[in-house]
Formats: structure tokens, sequence, C-alpha cells
């Protein structure tokens, strides 16, 4: 059984981010299992990944924006997590990005990104988006920098250890 709870649905050329569901939870595992996983807290049994799916679902009730779940529209595979996240701990409002195994390398992350970046400017009235990025992931940092973000400055997470914070464009100069 799926509960839904209100998340403003978007869309991109190739994508559809909608709410995550219990639906996504297998191919989350699958994601949190892997080695992939590394920069964003896993490898993670099914247990934690389940809370973290939860926690995914539970921002949106919170906070009233949250990360959407990636759904490819040519193969309606759920393929990664994109969003607008502040959980307790993160020093601003950051846009970030997780892209399962079979999507990367395809320009998603960007592609979804920026349509949640437009989502957290245009209808949250947003002025200023971070993405944190652990030192070592080359990749998010490409995808960061493809979305027009800098490096800001260091922080130190609780869980996470040293990030970069990488600054967005704010809407007025994008």
């Amino acid at each position: 059984m799926n509960v839904t709870f209100s998340a403003p649905q978007l869309e991109t050329e190739r994508l559809i981010p909608r709410a995550p569901q219990l639906d996504d939870f297998d191919v989350f595992a699958d994601f949190y299992a892997s080695p992939r996983a590394h920069f964003v807290g896993g490898p993670l049994s099914r247990e934690l990944t389940w809370r973290n799916l939860a926690l995914e679902a539970g921002h949106w009730v919170l906070k009233g924006f949250g990360r959407w779940a990636l759904v490819e529209k040519a193969t309606h595979q759920t393929v990664g997590i994109v969003g607008l996240w502040h959980p307790e701990g993160f020093p601003e409002n950051e846009l970030g990005w997780d892209l399962f195994e079979c999507a990367t390398g395809k320009g998603y992350a960007t592609e979804a990104a920026k349509a949640a970046r437009n989502h957290a400017y245009n209808i949250l009235g947003w002025t200023t988006l971070i993405s944190m990025i652990d030192p070592e992931n080359t990749p998010s940092m490409r995808v960061a920098e493809r979305l027009g973000a800098a490096y800001d400055k260091d922080f130190t997470h609780e869980r996470f250890g040293m990030m970069q914070i990488w600054r967005h464009p704010g809407p007025q100069d994008l």
C-alpha cells in the first residue's frame, strides 16, 4: 500500500520527479547497499535504507518540500532522488542528488536538479541554494559546475565529516 502526501509533480524532458513511495524501497535498498552510496552515508542495510526512505517522505510532511524520486519516462524505472533538503544539521537549504547505477552518465542529475532549483526559486521564493559535496566526490562536483554552482567553503557535518559547500547562482543570475 502506498500512502500519498502532497508533493508537487514536476516533469523534465526525460524524467518524472515525484514523491518517494514505498514501491521505491527495493531500488533504494539496492543503491544504499552498494559502494556507490559511500558519499551519502552508505552502504546501508535494508533496515537502515527503510529509515532513509521514510526520512525522505517525512521531510516533505515536516518541511513542505523535499527530494523527488526520479522516474525515467522511457522505462518507468526509479533511477534516483533529487531535490530540496534541509534536515537538522545542514547549514542552509540544499539541492541534492543521488543517482542509481543504471542512471549515471546520462545528465539526469543536472536535468532534474535544474527543475528542482527552478521550483525552489520560482515557486518557493528562495534566493539561494547550496549543495554539500564530499571532497572526493568528483562526479557531484561536475554536476554542481554544470548547474553554475561554485565552491564556497568547507563545512564539518556531524555524520559525514568534512564537506564542501557549493553555492548555486541565485534566481537573478540564471
